[in-house]
């Protein structure tokens, strides 16, 4: 029989089954197939094996139950040298094979268990072998192609420098831009990026909590990649609390976000960047009281962390160079590479804590929100001074949070009402006086009062329109 190898194993009985299993997965995972005997030393002298009706099917039982993904061997009986032994064929090319969850690999005649590492890089390798998905020819034809989103692309690529040439039409750009294979099918990079209907989803939620089990909005965009990163960072601005500061002296009004929209808007961009599209799972965003989570399916590579992104020059492996190329050429991302390195410099300026975690299904970029308990601290102390020094926090759905410095005497009421005012434009009288829980004539009175100060002013009907601030 010889010895055993990286392909052939040997197994003295049936009683050394859950071994055989690890070994099985190991060999399948170097080499995707291999022959296992039972009633042979490790050798290789035969020394039998014995046999009942339903050995044979309790072997193969075993395997099938066992071992993931599943794989269907061959289990037979042969004679060796005059001995019963049971001879198992097997292989598959579903790499990483789990033997009771655990992974092996085989090394000489040994089943080592994988470490994450290893295991991880495996998972990575089949992927980019097989994720070839967005140079494959897709089903659409040139009359699918949103030209809007085309013509946009190119302005905003001439804009930055990273385009010389001027639009003409659907077919040409496309050619120039490698989105067509040779037998002039659009490349399934082309349908993501340009296609008017894409079947691809965004899916985006605000979670009452610090947990996914309560929420308050749930919606799913749909749309070409640039379509999604637009409705992604609208949803994402929509959805935080924003503080609107007013210069000394001054009403001109300063917009400024919790967290920064250009990073969110970066990582928005990565995660179509690193995707694996042959996975059937959506990107998503998620944004809780204390943070905001987006993620794409896939892993992060294998071979590399985030850390080594920031803290040293690792050179870019995105899982879709093709499409990475294009959403480069637009200017939403930078050299290959940055994306991380530029995320975390910019919430570090902000103060603000991101972590990068690769999960099972997914990678996550995890952004964390600035501390709600200390802003109201600092608006109950605000609003005991004499000019508006105001922070205001409301319900998270409400994207309420702002900051108003502003140098002019008003009182309590006033400064609440221009609170609101600021935070929701089209609030009319009446929902101010019910909010504030005073009467329509005290509201209308400090109202008044504002606009005499000429500090606001209505625009359109009291019922459609809407405050604006005056600027001076």
């Amino acid at each position: 029989m010889g010895e055993e190898t990286e392909i052939l194993e040997f197994k003295t009985s049936t009683a050394e089954i859950p071994a055989a299993l690890d070994s099985i997965v190991a060999i399948l995972n170097k080499h995707q197939k291999g022959t296992l005997y039972f009633g042979v030393k490790n050798n290789g002298t035969p020394i039998g094996q014995q046999m009942g009706a339903y050995t044979l099917r309790d072997v193969s039982r075993a395997i099938t139950d066992h071992i993931e993904p599943k794989i269907y061997p061959t289990v037979e009986k042969v004679v060796i040298d005059g001995k019963n032994c049971i001879k198992v064929e097997f292989e598959g090319n579903d790499i990483p094979y789990f033997s009771h969850g655990r992974a092996y690999i085989r090394v000489a005649d040994e089943d080592k268990k994988m470490s994450q590492k290893q295991l991880k890089q495996m998972i990575f390798n089949v992927e980019n072998q097989n994720n070839k998905w967005e140079e494959k020819p897709s089903n659409i034809t040139f009359d699918d192609i949103d030209e809007d989103t085309l013509k946009k692309f190119i302005e905003k690529g001439i804009k930055k420098g990273r385009i010389s040439y001027e639009y003409t039409n659907k077919e040409d750009i496309l050619k120039r831009l490698n989105l067509v294979d040779e037998n002039g099918k659009i490349k399934n990079a082309g349908y993501v990026l340009f296609a008017k209907e894409p079947n691809i989803q965004l899916r985006s939620a605000i979670f009452a909590t610090e947990e996914n089990t309560t929420f308050l909005d749930m919606q799913d965009f749909t749309g070409n990649i640039f379509t999604l990163i637009d409705k992604g960072e609208q949803y994402i601005s929509k959805n935080i609390r924003w503080s609107a500061n007013f210069n000394t002296g001054s009403f001109t009004r300063e917009d400024i976000p919790e967290v920064p929209i250009r990073a969110m808007r970066e990582i928005l961009c990565n995660s179509f960047c690193h995707r694996n599209w042959n996975e059937p799972y959506e990107n998503n965003i998620a944004i809780y009281k204390n943070r905001i989570e987006i993620c794409n399916p896939g892993h992060f590579t294998a071979e590399a962390t985030p850390e080594d992104y920031i803290k040293k020059t690792e050179p870019s492996r995105p899982r879709n160079p093709l499409i990475a190329q294009i959403i480069y050429l637009s200017g939403e991302i930078e050299k290959w590479g940055t994306g991380i390195k530029n995320v975390y410099k910019k919430c570090k300026e902000d103060k603000l804590k991101v972590k990068f975690e690769d999960r099972k299904t997914a990678f996550f970029v995890i952004v964390y929100r600035k501390n709600i308990e200390e802003l109201i601290e600092n608006t109950e102390k605000n609003l005991k001074s004499d000019n508006i020094n105001v922070n205001i926090n409301d319900n998270i759905n409400d994207n309420i949070n702002d900051n108003i410095n502003v140098n002019i005497k008003l009182n309590k009421t006033q400064k609440s009402i221009l609170e609101m005012i600021i935070n929701q434009p089209d609030i009319t009288q009446n929902k101010i006086a019910e909010k504030m829980k005073i009467t329509n004539i005290t509201a209308n009175r400090n109202i008044n009062k504002l606009k005499e100060l000429e500090i606001i002013e209505r625009i359109g009907s009291n019922k459609k329109g809407y405050w604006k601030i005056i600027n001076k």
